[in-house]
């Protein structure tokens, strides 16, 4: 009777052993790595590192870089806080966390940052990207170019929100980075990261980290994140007196788990770091990547980064041979290119070759009162020619009289007195770009024209001037066949 009774707690036993190793130990292997990284953020020393150049999945620490380019995107006039922002299909079908974008809805770039900010909202972060590069893949393809640029060499984005994507991957140490340039980069924006709840548009958002900022002393930021990839990740900021301290972690196994590592490691970071230590602000992103053209005479036509110098000048000459009976001509032999002139030199060149074009281009006040029109002289008119002016009952006598002949000023639509406006902007950042953009649109009318930004008290002018009023009127007529915005500014303007 005991053996009997003792067979089904060895089959319970069995099947509890049997659950345990086909479910509840392949689901902790599939568990998140864990990774961590601790800096003194004055001056950037490592305090703490493991694991921390794995490559793992960042989730919405991502929405980081999304920020950051949004507010250099605001520094540098491509776009403004107050740009109202159309939400696309795709944006507003993003999953939770979101704000509950809807397709077609206008709302204005701030809530967007406060929304991907505050609450991490995947809609609002894709929303951001589109609007700022037109795509979210062109957003994705500047999210890792600035990475690069800041030294995070280990991190590749597919899309501003953070969800789980094929090569969309990140490090600790990388994540830490970024966090230090979104603090010092951008001080006017930090303190979004540390606001418990925003409104959003008429909507109010909360915090998806209140709870460490609430319970750790001197927590003011950054950004958690959670997919079931990555597991709960969080950078996080600190200060005490002098002292602050930015610590990531990757991998952690809950919210209060992850807090409590965090908490742990900011601890150890504030007992490590010294009391008294210089702030080094980490240098800003230097995008050397892209190459630049240099026209001719020194004019950046493109690019930010490396530089290509377009000369136009011929080294070599291939020259056919002769056929049969010629005697062989003089050959114009190629010179060498001109030795490399420094980009000092050539901006200074620039600058005093604008400056003498404007002086020439300028009329005088005493040659507007006496124009020399002496000098002037028309072709002699044929003897036959008859005269409009001439009497006809005159001209009918055998001793025609020529009538008075009527002199006209000469026109001073040749001189170089004209110019167009091709808009008004925001920022001299706008207005430049547009006229360069537009001199290389309408490059066989405006070749030769000056660009010039005029600063109004309603934004910025962007002009090219040094043009005849006939060159005037056909750039403006050609700019606005292409619905482009152009108005001829005169002499006087």
């Amino acid at each position: 009777m005991k053996v009997r009774r003792a067979q089904p707690a060895r089959f319970g036993l069995f099947l509890f052993v049997a659950f345990w190793m086909l479910v509840v130990l392949p689901l902790s292997a599939l568990a998140a790595p864990y990774a961590a990284y601790v800096i003194d953020a004055r001056t950037g020393e490592v305090l703490h590192e493991h694991n921390s150049n794995a490559r793992l999945h960042p989730a919405s620490l991502t929405k980081m870089m999304t920020l950051y380019i949004a507010f250099e995107a605001v520094s540098k006039g491509e776009i403004s806080m107050d740009t109202v922002v159309t939400v696309s299909k795709k944006a507003a079908s993003e999953v939770p966390s979101k704000l509950g974008l809807r397709p077609g809805q206008k709302i204005k770039l701030r809530y967007l940052v406060r929304a991907a900010a505050v609450k991490s909202a995947n809609d609002a972060a894709t929303a951001i990207g589109e609007a700022i590069s037109g795509s979210e893949a062109a957003f994705a393809r500047r999210m890792t170019r600035t990475a690069k640029a800041m030294g995070m060499t280990r991190t590749t984005f597919k899309n501003a929100n953070g969800l789980t994507e094929e090569g969309h991957l990140s490090t600790a140490r990388d994540m830490t980075i970024l966090g230090r340039h979104v603090l010092y980069d951008y001080p006017q924006y930090y303190n979004l990261f540390s606001r418990s709840s925003a409104d959003a548009g008429g909507k109010t958002v909360y915090h998806t980290n209140r709870r460490f900022l609430a319970s750790y002393k001197g927590a003011d930021g950054i950004k958690t994140g959670y997919t079931r990839a990555a597991g709960f990740n969080l950078t996080a900021s600190a200060q005490r007196g002098n002292e602050r301290v930015i610590a990531t972690v990757f991998g952690g196994k809950s919210t209060a788990s992850r807090n409590a590592k965090v908490a742990e490691l900011m601890d150890l970071g504030f007992r490590r770091s010294p009391s008294n230590a210089p702030v080094r602000k980490p240098a800003g992103p230097s995008y050397t990547d892209e190459p630049v053209v240099i026209s001719g005479n020194g004019q950046r036509l493109q690019g930010a980064g490396k530089t290509i110098r377009v000369t136009g000048a011929v080294t070599r000459s291939l020259r056919p041979t002769l056929r049969p009976g010629e005697t062989s001509q003089p050959v114009l032999v190629a010179q060498a290119p001109p030795p490399a002139v420094s980009p000092t030199d050539i901006s200074a060149a620039l600058v005093e070759a604008q400056a003498a074009a404007l002086a020439d281009a300028t009329p005088t006040i005493a040659s507007i009162a006496a124009p020399k029109t002496a000098s002037i002289r028309p072709a002699a008119r044929p003897e036959d020619m008859v005269l409009a002016s001439v009497n006809t009952s005159a001209a009918t006598a055998p001793e025609a009289v020529p009538g008075p002949e009527i002199v006209t000023r000469l026109s001073t639509s040749g001189g170089r007195h004209w110019g167009v406006n091709v808009g008004r902007f925001p920022s001299r950042y706008q207005a430049e770009k547009v006229l360069l953009k537009t001199a290389l649109t309408e490059i066989s009318t405006l070749d030769g024209a000056l660009r010039k930004v005029v600063r109004r008290p309603q934004g910025f002018d962007a002009h090219f001037v040094g043009m005849t009023r006939d060159t005037a009127d056909l750039a403006c007529r050609r700019l606005q066949a292409r619905n482009m915005t152009c108005f001829m500014v005169g002499p006087s303007s």
